[in-house]
């Protein structure tokens, strides 16, 4: 029987209602959760940052995921990239002006890793060949609590409608503003999906106004 220290972790699984929402909106209570994170800034399709940033968190998320197999006999699925974006002027999330956004790459972690496996982790990527991305990788702690969030299906540049209602209708309906940065978990693997059935969650952490 397999028992709880050797059942595979997914984060897809356990927080159900934050990795599979509905294509409506729907307020949902994040807690604190654990990432691998590295920030930059710039246009996600040209900025060098970016790429170097998304092949740090992987490179290290499966290096951290097959040591915690090995030394802690705790295994786990290494969860989908996501994205905090943030600019000095949220309209241009909906107008897609990219070289205006400043964004934070994350990978969530299950609670038992910690700096030091992490530390492991990076030593291990580093010994195989040197990687921009790493010297901004660390470990942080997000608590976003009360968002909003949606299912948004299709291409990341067709997200600027959706993000207008939830701007300029949802949110003022519902007496809220916000709260947080603009948070997006990317559920396809973008280098074998059509861009018509891309899966992206949107999130917006909120407060009462």
């Amino acid at each position: 029987m397999t028992t709880a220290a050797t059942e595979k972790y997914d984060i897809k699984r356990v927080h159900r209602e934050l990795y599979g929402p509905p294509r409506e909106f729907a307020l949902v209570d994040v807690p604190a959760m654990r990432y691998l994170a590295v920030d930059g800034h710039g246009d996600p399709n040209t900025a060098p940052q970016y790429a170097e940033a998304v092949e740090a968190l992987f490179s290290v998320s499966y290096a951290v995921k097959f040591r915690s197999k090995r030394e802690l006999g705790r295994d786990f699925v290494v969860a989908p990239l996501e994205g905090l974006w943030r600019a000095d002027d949220p309209t241009t999330f909906v107008t897609r002006e990219k070289g205006a956004w400043s964004w934070t790459m994350l990978i969530a972690q299950p609670d038992w890793v910690d700096d030091e496996l992490v530390a492991a982790g990076v030593d291990a990527v580093r010994a195989k060949g040197e990687r921009p991305g790493l010297e901004r990788l660390g470990l942080t702690e997000l608590h976003e609590g009360a968002s909003v969030q949606i299912l948004h299906v299709g291409p990341y540049d067709d997200e600027g409608p959706t993000l207008a209602r939830l701007h300029d209708e949802w949110m003022p309906q519902h007496g809220v503003t916000f709260n947080g940065d603009h948070h997006e978990i990317y559920l396809s693997d973008v280098r074998r999906t059509a861009p018509e059935k891309l899966r992206t969650v949107l999130r917006q952490p909120v407060r009462p106004v």
